[in-house]
């Protein structure tokens, strides 16, 4: 976007930009808090962390009259973007994922494998787990392969397998306590038995990729699933006599609904009833984004299968599927507020404050609170992101 520079990253990545050595106050914006939104708000920062604003200290200000401030972005379901995908055996791959994202508002994200080996995702999570233990990832998220043939999407078919709990649990203990969230069909030979696992060792149980009946996935609820994959995509449709996953995953107050607000995975209208459906509690807009997201059209491999990328659209090669997205969260959130009618308050909890209480992280991200990491997204009149904030440092210095 023009009229934005780009200044550091972070303590992992390239070019890492100074704290801010005393107090900066952001003032004059509509800052939206946990309890509504302010006009001519003062947010007040030192070091990496939001703190209490005491207008008889010096500060520098900073007058962002005419813009908004929102908490920065929270992505539960992540593969790449920046051209790099989350599944490379490079750190500084992953990294230049991980910046892509950040300079679009995601200032905590969850990086996303992709259906493969057993062997090769237990390599992929060690890797992953250094950036999360360094500060760089929130958590790996395994989407696959313990998912169905039949709604395998982008997944190549001939590595899926059944989620056998000793299989899941390598995976887990490959993590090193960094694993978030599994992806599975519970339908499938013991999964039920691997939701219950995953609910025992604190990893979110999300049901995705399925071909559950609505029996079958209240009884992944009731055995400990939190979350929806990509709610209407990977899953039966919803019809009136077999309402399916759809149905029974929109109706349990106890679970997540994952959205992706690209425009291509899900009709406005189908995205409004699920949002008016779970309320704007229970909903976490997700990128879903692979390795284009940021850097363009072309070819792609999302784990071992092609994709072409034509118009920002990403499509398997062979047999057409969706493959992922080339979304970033601030797009879905200009898009809730813009296209959906969705108020701004509303966006915020879909894309700061629900996924950061399902990783558990709220008590450090998800709102401008004193006490938090200062995380935080500036945005024009327009809803057009003009500054990136995380722990103290500007990302986009608007």
């Amino acid at each position: 976007m023009p009229g934005r520079r780009a200044a550091g990253l972070g303590s992992s990545l390239p070019g890492g930009d100074r704290l801010t050595a005393e107090p900066t106050v952001l003032t004059g914006a509509r800052v939206v808090l946990p309890d509504g939104v302010v006009d001519g708000g003062r947010i007040t920062v030192e070091g990496r962390s939001i703190v209490a604003d005491d207008p008889r200290r010096p500060a520098a200000a900073r007058d962002l009259s005419g813009h908004w401030i929102v908490p920065g972005f929270v992505d539960i379901h992540v593969h790449g973007g920046g051209g790099a995908s989350f599944s490379a055996d490079r750190a500084e791959d992953i990294l230049t994922g991980v910046g892509t994202h950040r300079r679009h508002g995601t200032t905590t994200m969850v990086a996303s494998t992709v259906t493969g080996e057993l062997d090769d995702l237990a390599r992929q999570a060690a890797l992953l787990s250094e950036l999360v233990e360094q500060g760089d990832l929130a958590g790996i998220h395994f989407e696959g392969p313990f998912i169905s043939p039949h709604r395998c999407g982008a997944h190549k078919p001939s590595l899926l397998r059944d989620p056998h709990p000793s299989d899941v649990r390598k995976l887990i203990d490959a993590a090193r306590g960094t694993a978030k969230m599994v992806t599975l069909a519970p339908e499938l030979p013991g999964g039920l038995d691997s939701v219950r696992l995953l609910a025992e060792h604190g990893v979110i149980a999300a049901v995705g990729h399925t071909d559950a009946a609505y029996e079958a996935t209240l009884e992944a609820i009731e055995a400990g699933a939190t979350v929806a994959t990509h709610l209407f995509n990977a899953m039966p449709t919803l019809l009136h006599r077999q309402p399916g996953p759809v149905a029974a995953l929109l109706e349990d107050e106890r679970v997540t609904v994952e959205l992706v607000n690209d425009g291509v995975h899900l009709h406005p209208a189908v995205l409004e009833l699920a949002f008016r459906s779970a309320g704007a509690g229970r909903v976490a807009f997700i990128t879903d984004a692979m390795d284009a997201a940021g850097f363009g059209d072309g070819r792609y491999l999302l784990g071992p299968m092609e994709v072409d990328v034509t118009d920002g659209v990403a499509r398997l090669v062979e047999g057409g599927s969706i493959a992922g997205s080339t979304l970033t969260l601030d797009t879905a959130f200009k898009r809730a507020v813009t296209v959906d009618g969705i108020p701004v308050t509303d966006a915020v909890r879909a894309l700061s404050v629900n996924p950061a209480r399902l990783l558990g992280v709220y008590d450090r991200v998800g709102s401008l609170e004193p006490g938090k990491d200062a995380d935080l997204v500036v945005l024009n009149e327009a809803y057009d992101l003009v500054g990136v904030m995380r722990r103290g440092q500007w990302v986009v210095e608007p």
